[in-house]
């Protein structure tokens, strides 16, 4: 606990994290359609790859004993990519290609520009070796060996792999189904004009940018009115459709702020108000069994939460193995001179000063402020109870690492 009847960053991440079940529903997707998604069981490989030896240059492949100082050998076949070789005659050179395969009997590939070549003949200038230029077979991956494992979010280099060993059909975890929910008459979606007392949607708009990054299917995306029947109602049915549910604003002491009371009211509240800055008024509970997480009403804020609570919950649902953050440790440009009870999320970027490397943080902080943001290439990590003086060593973590 932090004081100040506030929730540790620590604590609620252990509490959401406690109770984040993965999903476990699978389907199968073509292999041109798994970037992103989660490999849903281990994969192992089918056959060698490669499944022969091949050459690793443009050359000539020999036996290497046949090779003597001046001497030429006749070039008696020319094996190009793609087609099966006939083994190679004793005391000859087969004419080869980069990926072409070894024929039988030789065992090394000399490099086309050590040898000279007049008319079917070569003479070769260099010294050759056995296993010289010659990929192995399963030298990248051996039959039977686990190449990836469940957990795993695929990549452009897992679809490599993937299609090294032949698969076009890949299993992958269903992705989570995510409701959102905005609170706010004052809210206006963009294009409309705006009367007096309006602002702009922003909240809907950055979760479903971050959800489409996070590997989540939205199916529901709405306004609740700021009434409590409604907020009720239309819970209840994103409950009905969704793996999770995401609010924005609603959850803080306000008149107007229903949803934390729709969710004492109508289905659990099991945490609330974290010490983090921006943030503090999120919520966890659920509805009907559908885990709810409310965030903070402020634009920054729903960024900054979104990122650091909400992700990681959505990354073990979503049956991820790899969700470790390692960030850096760089010098600040800028200073903190009171302490809180709060951990804060500064809105940073790194900046070269002369040789070296720091972390800037943009001058308004203010969890309205959403341009902080767009100025900003991540988050630097202020610690509670913590004073930060120019040079100190801050946490920085990307954006790109923290939504990878």
């Amino acid at each position: 606990m932090a004081g100040q009847n506030l929730i540790s960053l620590d604590d609620a991440l252990n509490h959401l994290l406690d109770r984040a079940t993965p999903v476990t529903r699978a389907e199968a997707v073509n292999l041109t359609e798994c970037l992103g998604r989660i490999l849903a069981e281990n994969h192992y490989v089918p056959a060698d790859v490669p499944p022969a030896d091949n050459s690793a240059v443009d050359g000539y492949a020999v036996y290497h004993s046949d090779v003597r100082d001046g001497e030429a050998l006749t070039v008696s076949d020319r094996v190009p990519a793609g087609t099966a070789p006939a083994p190679l005659q004793p005391g000859t050179a087969v004419r080869i290609f980069t990926g072409s395969e070894i024929p039988e009997g030789a065992d090394a590939v000399v490099m086309q520009e050590r040898v000279e070549r007049t008319g079917d003949s070569i003479v070769i200038n260099a010294t050759v070796s056995s296993g010289q230029n010659i990929r192995q077979r399963g030298q990248d991956l051996t039959k039977g060996a686990l190449a990836l494992a469940r957990g795993t979010r695929i990549r452009p280099q897992e679809m490599g792999l993937l299609a090294s060993t032949g698969i076009n059909r890949v299993p992958v975890l269903a992705k989570l189904k995510v409701a959102i929910l905005t609170t706010g008459d004052e809210l206006v979606d963009p294009g409309q004009p705006l009367a007096p007392g309006q602002i702009y949607n922003t909240n809907r708009y950055t979760l479903l940018g971050l959800l489409a990054e996070a590997g989540c299917d939205v199916t529901l995306c709405e306004s609740l009115e700021d009434t409590r029947d409604a907020t009720r109602q239309t819970l209840a049915r994103a409950a009905a459709e969704a793996d999770l549910i995401i609010t924005s604003g609603g959850v803080s002491v306000g008149e107007e702020d229903h949803v934390r009371a729709a969710l004492e009211e109508s289905g659990k509240l099991s945490l609330w108000r974290l010490a983090i800055k921006p943030g503090k008024p999120l919520a966890f509970g659920e509805v009907a069994g559908t885990p709810v997480i409310g965030l903070p009403g402020n634009p920054a804020s729903v960024l900054v939460t979104f990122m650091v609570v909400a992700l990681p919950y959505i990354r073990k649902r979503q049956g991820r193995s790899d969700v470790a953050l390692t960030g850096e440790r760089l010098p600040a440009a800028f200073e903190i001179t009171e302490t809180s009870v709060r951990r804060e999320f500064v809105r940073a970027r790194k900046e070269n000063a002369g040789s070296e490397v720091q972390v800037a943080a943009f001058p308004n902080q203010s969890s309205g402020v959403m341009s902080s943001a767009c100025w900003a290439s991540g988050l630097a990590i202020v610690p509670e109870n913590t004073q930060v003086a120019r040079g100190d060593l801050v946490t920085f973590y990307s954006f790109n690492e923290l939504l990878s």
